[in-house]
């Protein structure tokens, strides 16, 4: 973030703010021209501060979790049958106390990027710390991080969730019990089910607080900071991608790389906000299965006008549309379904299959 001198500074108001900043004005209601300024302040922060996080929460903080969260996720599931979540899940029918979090400890080689998390490049591993998890690592990449929910095992709710923002709460909610209503290659679903989770969580909090409320302001605020780390990603998976072929070329070094890629990796830790033991092969990669195929996605739901119920729908067509694991395996002579070769193909095929289905409409 640039340091500015005071004296070089003459600012004005932005006139894409100035209209909410009359009406806010002229508002015969307090509160609702509170809410205005609150909502133009917001929008202010985010053009100047992009990506600093901590200033954006001194001018909207992001509110905790409510006491009564059982009522809020009964709420949040009246509202995913809305949009079409048919199928039932067994997500968060529990409380596990003693649970505050899982742990994943995964290692790579140094100068191979993994396709994705179901590479077999990664060696997943059991271990409840990260001092155990470094202990394995040899001269691999290590990764090693905590979640709060862990999906398809009929998850329960930890205490992590509970004592976290309101935010990441529903985020965690709606992308796990998605998981629930597809059964798409994890590379396509687990970006599906962010789009559905982002724009999920947004038109909640739209229904629930209104458009001007403080707690759908700061929903607001943390989907359009998701939507662009996303595609950060990509950039910087893309960017390690480059470096290592150049020296599986013998173009540069391995020193050479290494310097190279803490350069990249050091300016990835700033924008992502990761810690060191996230952002390496593996960290890349995982973080990859969930953004690769996301601006396809995006599309398919601006298609669909932004509404989500269509998009939904749209998806459960592709779900039944798509080739089986099986016809896949057959048409390309590829008998391991867990080589990263049948990823890549059954991910391409899905891919294709979405984009035949918005040609046709």
């Amino acid at each position: 973030m640039a340091l500015f001198r005071r004296a070089a500074i003459r600012w004005r108001v932005p006139h894409f703010i100035r209209p909410a900043l009359r009406l806010a004005v002229y508002s015969t209601s307090k509160k609702k021209a509170c809410l205005l300024v609150l909502s133009v302040l917001t929008a202010l922060v985010t053009v100047l501060f992009g990506g600093c996080a901590r200033i954006q929460d001194l001018i909207l903080p992001t509110p905790n979790v409510p006491g009564e969260w059982n009522a809020l996720l009964a709420e949040v599931r009246t509202f995913e049958k809305r949009v079409g979540f048919t199928k039932e899940t067994e997500n968060f029918k529990s409380v596990y106390q003693e649970q505050g979090s899982y742990t994943m400890c995964g290692y790579a080689p140094r100068f191979q990027l993994p396709y994705s998390y179901q590479d077999p490049l990664i060696r997943w591993a059991d271990a409840a710390t990260e001092e155990a998890c470094r202990a394995g690592a040899g001269g691999d990449d290590m990764y090693f991080t905590t979640v709060e929910a862990v999906g398809e095992i009929g998850t329960a709710v930890t205490s992590s969730m509970l004592e976290g923002k309101l935010d990441r709460f529903l985020y965690l909610v709606i992308h796990e019990d998605c998981h629930d209503q597809f059964d798409l290659p994890y590379g396509i679903e687990e970006a599906l089910c962010n789009l559905i989770g982002y724009k999920g969580m947004a038109a909640f909090t739209t229904q629930k607080y209104g458009a001007l409320g403080r707690e759908h302001l700061a929903i607001r605020r943390y989907v359009g900071m998701q939507s662009t780390l996303t595609r950060a990603v990509v950039d910087y998976y893309q960017q390690v991608e480059q470096l290592y072929a150049q020296h599986a070329r013998k173009e540069i070094t391995a020193d050479a790389a290494l310097q190279f890629r803490a350069r990249i990796f050091t300016n990835a830790e700033r924008t992502l906000g990761w810690n060191k033991s996230a952002m390496n092969n593996v960290g890349l990669a995982n973080e990859m299965t969930y953004s690769r195929h996301y601006p396809l996605l995006e599309r398919v739901y601006e298609a669909m006008d932004g509404d989500l119920a269509r998009t939904v729908a749209f998806f459960k067509s592709v779900d039944q549309r798509k080739p089986t694991p099986a016809q896949l395996k057959k048409q390309l002579r590829i008998n391991d379904e867990k080589s990263v070769e049948f990823v890549r193909a059954y991910e391409a095929a899905i891919v294709r299959t979405i984009e035949s289905m918005l040609i046709r409409r």
